[in-house]
């Protein structure tokens, strides 16, 4: 989880590779008419989210264990996550700072989230404590970015 251009779909395929469960991109859930809208520069409201964050946490109910990228900005977001998977959850949240990710969006070609929506993410972004998410810097190369989750996901790596 984290904003856009944190890493979401890099660390997503390395650690499905690494641990070899599947991985889909939160992106691919989003319907046209949102992703539309985030191309034109208009960012997506809560009423907007809610559809998109219940076929995510459907993903998570059906094709558990899963992996799954997702911004999942907000608490409420996360919990609704939560609750539609129907088991157990680990958030990995994807922290670096805005200069840092408005480099990585700006070098990346291909994706539709326009840099413009970055100041949006981070004023969403209610980043989870301890007690809700594993947290990594983003400033590690993707090796020891992926080492660091694995060493700190629960042990029984049997939820989603």
């Amino acid at each position: 989880m984290g904003v856009s251009g944190c890493g979401k779909s890099s660390v997503g395929e390395a650690l499905s590779a690494r641990l070899g469960i599947a991985y889909f991109d939160g992106d691919d859930l989003h319907t046209p008419d949102a992703v539309a809208r985030m191309r034109d520069g208009i960012a997506l409201t809560d009423a907007d989210r809610w559809p998109w964050l219940d076929r995510v946490a459907a993903v998570l109910r059906d094709k558990a264990p899963v992996i799954i990228g997702c911004s999942a900005l907000k608490r409420a977001y996360r919990d609704r996550i939560r609750e539609g998977a129907a088991g157990p959850v680990t958030f990995v949240h994807l922290a670096g700072s805005r200069a840092l990710i408005a480099a990585r969006m700006g070098a990346r070609t291909g994706h539709y989230m326009p840099t413009t929506l970055l100041d949006s993410q981070f004023a969403a972004l209610e980043p989870p404590g301890p007690e809700e998410a594993i947290t990594v810097d983003i400033a590690l190369d993707l090796p020891a970015l992926v080492a660091a989750v694995l060493d700190r996901l629960p042990q029984d790596r049997g939820g989603s």
